[in-house]
């Protein structure tokens, strides 16, 4: 009880959390950033020894039998990428204070106040990435039945010569762009919200969503700036996921601190 009254006492309410205006500027400066820290902090093996055996997983849990589900499955990944940022988002914190940089150290945020909120939305993010697998799934039902595609080039064919191809396309990426905005909306600042003061979750999430209502174009070139270095760093052999994810995952602090004024 008296940890939940001195956080109650001390926990930064929505109304006090000012957001500015930015400009596509920012985002690259952010990206600079993003990469300053990268290179004071290499985890470009971290993710490597990560990223290999995930995609293998996914690969083996998809086969034959559940192809229709890769793209969305691999693509939803992205609802998880802020979940993983957050120890990224910790170690540029760090750096910004002149604090000793370590992996170590990245999650000390599990002994304070700020490990609740954000393993509620991280639980949040994956629900949500189930909930777009399962529409997907749904959406191919929908269309082509539940016998799963002979191989993987009948359903590619299927898929760019038939009207029902052409409608699960539409109907997906329609769907799908629904789950993304939900995802990034929620996100974009909300974790290193989380990390820098003490607040809610949902204090986090508003203030995420006023950010992105607040600088809607600004937020969709990032948006779409990250999709692309995602989709760049997948068709490098996944190497360059190694390299893309954490210099992301540093550039969303540094965009949280233009976006939110301290």
């Amino acid at each position: 009880m008296t940890q939940e009254a001195s956080f109650r006492d001390i926990q930064v309410r929505s109304s006090e959390i000012v957001i500015r205006k930015i400009g596509v500027k920012d985002l690259w400066q952010s990206l600079q950033e993003g990469y300053d820290d990268f290179i004071t902090k290499p985890s470009f093996g971290v993710f490597l020894v990560v990223i290999y055996p995930l995609f293998a997983l996914l690969l083996t849990l998809s086969g034959d039998h559940l192809v229709y589900l890769a793209f969305p499955m691999v693509a939803g990944l992205t609802f998880l990428g802020p979940v993983v940022s957050v120890a990224l988002c910790e170690m540029s914190r760090r750096r910004e204070r002149g604090l000793k940089l370590s992996w170590s150290m990245a999650f000390d945020f599990i002994h304070t106040h700020s490990f609740a909120p954000i393993l509620a939305l991280s639980i949040f993010m994956m629900l949500l990435y189930i909930a777009w697998v399962y529409s997907a799934q749904s959406l191919y039902f929908g269309r082509f039945g539940t016998d799963p595609p002979a191989s993987i080039a009948n359903f590619l064919a299927q898929l760019v010569t038939t009207q029902r191809g052409i409608a699960l396309i539409v109907y997906g990426n329609s769907v799908g762009f629904i789950f993304a905005f939900t995802a990034f909306s929620f996100s974009v600042v909300a974790f290193p919200l989380l990390l820098d003061r003490p607040t809610t979750c949902l204090t986090a999430v508003s203030t995420s969503v006023r950010a992105v209502l607040s600088n809607p174009l600004v937020m969709a070139i990032w948006a779409v700036m990250v999709v692309m270095l995602l989709a760049l760093g997948a068709i490098l052999f996944l190497v360059g996921l190694a390299l893309v994810l954490p210099i992301l995952g540093h550039a969303t602090w540094h965009l949280y601190r233009k976006v939110v004024v301290a």
